[in-house]
């Protein structure tokens, strides 16, 4: 588990402007990619994987014990952000 690359944004206050800044940002770099890959990016199987990864985490995220069952990326992230909403 692990050893896959991920980017991390961190933001104090979820504006408007951030929220449609992260949505172009994504969106941009996954065309981007798919034009260099010569695939159809917004079609792919990693879409699945989120959701299935999505739908473990999120209860994990109001859960008040640190959480451990992760690589130790995720791990850290998910800890990091129940730090700071507390």
């Amino acid at each position: 588990h692990g050893n896959k690359p991920t980017n991390s944004i961190l933001f104090k206050q979820l504006t408007p402007r951030v929220l449609g800044s992260l949505i172009a940002m994504y969106e941009h770099k996954i065309f981007v990619q798919g034009v260099i890959w010569n695939i159809f990016s917004f079609d792919q199987w990693g879409v699945e994987l989120g959701k299935v990864l999505a739908k473990k985490i999120l209860p994990e995220l109001s859960s008040s014990d640190e959480i451990l069952t992760h690589d130790s990326s995720t791990n850290g992230l998910i800890n990091y952000f129940k730090r700071l909403k507390s």
